[in-house]
């Protein structure tokens, strides 16, 4: 199952912050590589808020091929949040005072999307990220 994702992705990002009222965009890539038990995922790209200067924005996680699932762990190992593509991709992750929520959408192989609603009490915002070959 996670072979189906290894190599390279192009990344495209929106951030609707709710708050602010402002909209940030995402333009990079994503890597899936095999690691023991795995693959690593990394994203770099360029982040663009209005008003702003540009910034490099870089993150990593762990995807582990469970029986019927993906699970999708930060750098350190830390259990983050499992999904089940075949099913209805979506699953939440409690990291209070914030809640985040994400639907995986696979339906239009190989480009796919992530949605993610987060909500606390610093932050409101739906993240839009995009993947094609």
């Amino acid at each position: 199952m996670l072979e189906n994702f290894e190599g390279l992705w192009r990344l495209t990002r929106k951030i609707d912050d709710t708050l602010t009222g402002q909209c940030a965009v995402l333009e990079g890539q994503a890597s899936f590589t095999v690691v023991p038990g795995g693959l690593r995922y990394e994203e770099e790209g360029t982040l663009r808020w209005p008003g702003q200067p540009p910034m490099m924005a870089r993150r990593v996680y762990l995807w582990h091929a469970v029986p019927g699932r993906i699970d999708v762990c930060f750098a350190d190992g830390r259990f983050f949040h499992s999904i089940a593509p075949g099913a209805t991709p979506e699953a939440s992750h409690d990291c209070p005072p914030d809640f985040y929520h994400v639907r995986y959408d696979f339906s239009r192989w190989p480009d796919w999307s992530a949605v993610w609603d987060v909500h606390g009490p610093r932050k409101t915002y739906a993240m839009r990220s995009l993947y094609s070959r």
